[in-house]
């Protein structure tokens, strides 16, 4: 799907992969042309190794922990994170509802980063919407996931505005 659509779009393609082992799938990735390959810390034995390949293969390596993970899983990898992902629904399936107690997170992660000098992206996952994306930006996240909120009506500019325009109140 990566290498089909990268022939057509400029944009960056980052690759959320929700799999065991992913660091199986690196090469496969950087060669379909993926920006940024953002895998989960509970999915991989070798978390270290595995941001290690991916930044070797020419792209930027993201890192995501689920609701029941603690941020402190983050600290060993924070040095080579370009983004790091909190997962605001548990994984699994679209539509799910926001859990606004991951905020939390958001702000301890900001923390991290700024204690550290680092300047990777924070980025927010699940039941994003028009509701839920200024708590989201407050918290302190700079990049929004919000699929079934943008799919869910035919008008994508539209709802990509209303989003903009809640972040923006």
């Amino acid at each position: 799907v990566v290498a089909s659509m990268r022939k057509y779009s400029k944009l960056v393609f980052d690759c959320h992969l929700m799999v065991v082992d992913p660091e199986r799938y690196v090469d496969a990735y950087a060669q379909a042309g993926a920006d940024i390959m953002t895998i989960h810390v509970e999915a991989t034995k070798h978390i270290r190794g595995a941001l290690q390949k991916i930044k070797a293969a020419g792209m930027k390596a993201g890192v995501v922990i689920n609701p029941g993970t603690p941020v402190e899983a983050l600290i060993p990898v924070l040095d080579l994170m370009d983004q790091g992902l909190i997962m605001t629904v548990n994984p699994g399936f679209g539509g799910q509802a926001f859990i606004p107690e991951m905020m939390s997170k958001v702000e301890r992660v900001v923390e991290l980063r700024e204690k550290g000098g680092y300047s990777f992206d924070i980025e927010v996952d699940g039941g994003v919407d028009n509701n839920t994306i200024a708590a989201c930006a407050k918290a302190g996240a700079n990049v929004f996931v919000a699929g079934s909120y943008l799919f869910k009506n035919p008008d994508l500019t539209a709802q990509v505005q209303t989003l903009r325009d809640a972040i923006d109140a």
